[in-house]
């Protein structure tokens, strides 16, 4: 009776787990650069007894173990914008930014310019070029940013955008809504990647099945509820039916 009990909570836990991650992937469908989760789960099969004096061997329970999340990192849709400032990556790569806790990489190209001039995230915070951060005046117009990432204005070439790729994408832990971290060292895109202005990597969630999978998850997370309730019930009918027997 206990055993149940323990089993049908761990799948609960679990399963609070998984539908935190896709609300959170709903919750992001229009988020630009946004990358879907999805839980991993294995089988944790109890130790056996030691004892060898039962009548019958004991056997093994398998619980249920939220054993990590790992990203989607397949390319959203590519929507044209038509802002000077948006960047879209066509291929690996990301794109780096520069935060209070180091270097950031991200595939949300929906630049700005701030008031100081700096090309920044929506989130304000820098983005980088191969020379450091990149850094417009007052009177520069017509900014142009090419397939491989080289920035020139009015007043000439200002830089070429930073693009990074890695050799193992699960490597990368988020920070943020689209941003990722990494201790891994990162290696230079390849020339295969091309950079396309004017537009933005929109989220790679897919809603239909993201809703689909919400509602089972649900479901699933009542249906155990409901086996616990039972199960304590029983529980309970036994504890009053001993109480009941004459001494």
């Amino acid at each position: 009776m206990e055993n149940a009990s323990l089993v049908g909570l761990s799948r609960q836990v679990a399963l609070r787990r998984e539908l935190d991650v896709i609300a959170n992937n709903v919750a992001n469908m229009n988020t630009a650069g946004f990358k879907a989760e999805e839980m991993v789960f294995s089988e944790f099969v109890s130790p056996k007894a030691r004892a060898d004096t039962f009548q019958r061997p004991d056997r093994r329970l398998s619980f249920v173990e939220d054993r990590a999340t790992w990203h989607d990192f397949a390319a959203g849709v590519v929507q044209t914008t038509g802002g000077d400032t948006d960047v879209a990556i066509d291929g690996e790569g990301f794109f780096v930014v520069e935060t209070p806790g180091g270097e950031r990489y991200t595939r949300n190209g929906a630049f700005q310019i701030n008031a100081a001039g700096e090309l920044v995230t929506s989130e304000g915070r820098r983005v980088l070029s191969t020379a450091g951060p990149i850094q417009f005046a007052p009177t520069e117009s017509g900014l142009t940013i090419g397939k491989d990432g080289t920035i020139a204005t009015s007043e000439g070439v200002r830089g070429r955008l930073r693009v990074v790729q890695f050799e193992n994408l699960q490597s990368l832990r988020k920070d943020g809504t689209s941003l990722f971290a990494s201790d891994v060292t990162p290696t230079d895109a390849t020339t295969a990647t091309r950079l396309v202005q004017g537009s933005v990597e929109k989220s790679n969630v897919k809603p239909i099945a993201e809703m689909s999978r919400l509602i089972e998850v649900s479901r699933s997370y009542t249906s155990i509820a409901s086996l616990l309730e039972k199960q304590d019930e029983i529980r309970r009918s036994a504890i009053e039916r001993l109480a009941d027997v004459p001494a």
